[in-house]
């Protein structure tokens, strides 16, 4: 059992202390320095802002580092960061995908009762001031505006001319103005 313990010591130091040691840390820093802006550029193809490529070429940096030791030949520093960046990319639009996912759906615009019932009385409001006006002022306002038609369309439809529709529309509405000052009053 002796020689077994023996050969087993003598076999550890016959490895290179480079193999055992893992990746060092300067050359892991050098590395990382010298193919920053590749890292980045490759994170930019996976993901869609700087912040967020950033903060993935960083974090694959404190991930290879803190598992140096692992990486047993020092010419694979670079591959193991690019695909630690890859695989944190991924991560990242996973995370991304199921928050979208996970995102409540907002409420539809819906007003409160209170403001249901105040817009009930401003209709209320503008109908009867609507209903107190001259028939064609009335006639004008409701193809022009509720309808959406245009001048030219409403002067049409009513077979009347395109200045007397600017008329009725402009007296009509100084109408409904003063009849809604009166009835908020």
């Amino acid at each position: 059992m002796a020689e077994s313990a023996e050969s087993a010591e003598s076999a550890e130091k016959a490895v290179p202390a480079e193999v055992v040691a893992g990746t060092t840390v300067d050359h892991l820093t050098a590395t990382y320095q010298a193919h920053y802006r590749s890292l980045l550029g490759l994170a930019a193809l996976l993901l869609d802002d700087t912040a967020s490529c950033e903060d993935v070429v960083q974090e694959a940096f404190i991930r290879v580092h803190s598992a140096r030791n692992r990486v047993r030949d020092r010419e694979k520093t670079l591959a193991y960061l690019r695909q630690t960046v890859v695989n944190l990319s991924r991560s990242a639009l996973r995370r991304r995908i199921l928050g979208l996912k996970l995102l409540s759906k907002p409420m539809p615009d819906m007003a409160s009762a209170e403001e249901g019932a105040y817009d009930q009385l401003e209709r209320d409001d503008l109908i009867k001031a609507m209903r107190g006006l001259q028939r064609r002022q009335r006639e004008v306002l409701v193809l022009r505006y509720f309808a959406d038609m245009t001048e030219s369309q409403v002067a049409e439809t009513l077979g009347i001319s395109l200045g007397s529709v600017k008329a009725y529309g402009s007296r009509g509405i100084a109408a409904l103005r003063v009849a809604m000052e009166a009835a908020q009053s």
